[in-house]
């Protein structure tokens, strides 16, 4: 069944259950989010290439608005609720200023395998340990999902993207651990290239090989 809801098309891309805060400064967009406060309505947040919104988005709702500004700029705080495709994109709805679309909600799946989880959290331990990054990887008993991680593993935009339209928790489980296989030996020789940078000029203990 479709509906009608206001989009706020953002050169980003929002994943279901993530806490997004944005600052808003169009017109079009404030009357969206004060509409959005007033009737308790969600809006959606396609994501945007070569200036066109991608079909398969993430409706947000809006928890709050945290500060409202002079000129009437605002800074709110939304949360990921689901997906949706497009069907028919408005540049404007009728007598709004923001656009919206016509669309159709997706049941996401977030029923991914326990190993993948694990050697997924095994293999970001692993990264954020080359990149020098003071953060705990994800706790398996926390329960997490691709779409909670998307954004701290190095993805591109248009590949958080591709991971957005996998339909199955298992296949985006796939997607990201054949990312960090083919990231992580990148991140390790741009740290075994730093070492020899700080080693420049110092002394070495070098053993030659035997020939």
């Amino acid at each position: 069944m479709s509906s009608i809801i206001p989009l706020f098309p953002l050169q980003l891309v929002a994943f279901p259950g993530e806490k997004l805060n944005l600052h808003i400064l169009e017109p079009r967009y404030k009357q969206l989010i004060v509409e959005c406060e007033k009737e308790h309505k969600s809006f959606g947040i396609p994501y945007v290439e070569d200036n066109k919104p991608k079909p398969i988005a993430t409706e947000v709702e809006l928890i709050a608005i945290r500060k409202t500004y002079p000129d009437g700029k605002m800074d709110i705080s939304t949360r990921g609720k689901g997906l949706f495709k497009i069907k028919n994109f408005y540049k404007r709805l009728e007598n709004r200023l923001y656009p919206g679309g016509e669309i159709e909600r997706i049941v996401t799946d977030l029923e991914g395998d326990i190993v993948l989880y694990s050697k997924i959290r095994d293999m970001i331990a692993e990264l954020y340990t080359f990149m020098h990054i003071d953060k705990e990887p994800p706790d398996l008993n926390d329960g997490f999902t691709s779409f909670d991680i998307a954004h701290k593993i190095g993805l591109a935009s248009h590949q958080e993207y591709e991971l957005l339209t996998i339909e199955l928790e298992i296949l985006r489980q796939e997607y990201l651990i054949d990312h960090l296989e083919q990231f992580l030996p990148a991140v390790k020789e741009m740290e075994n290239l730093r070492k020899k940078i700080q080693m420049n000029g110092h002394f070495k203990n070098v053993i030659p090989p035997s020939l």
